[in-house]
């Protein structure tokens, strides 16, 4: 399965993409997110967090004004 980034804020979001069998690296630096097929951001942060530079083939999923559920299928969508 695939090893997605999430913002260590969305504990809601880990959580429910752990249980869809992805294994869930919380990104708390522009290094977490190395190897991610796919980075989930709050939007809020994200320069802090670095996320805009990451080189990275996998897209990065702007969380803001979503909830967890809708978070999985966008994941899922651009996973496929």
């Amino acid at each position: 399965m695939a090893k997605i980034g999430v913002e260590q804020s969305l504990t809601d979001v880990q959580e429910a993409l752990r249980e869809r069998g992805y294994e869930v690296v919380p990104l708390g630096g522009e290094q977490d997110a190395r190897g991610c097929d796919c980075c989930v951001i709050t939007g809020l942060d994200a320069n802090i967090v670095g996320i805009h530079n990451i080189v990275t083939s996998g897209p990065v999923i702007e969380a803001s004004g979503l909830t967890a559920e809708e978070i999985c299928q966008k994941v899922e969508e651009k996973l496929r």
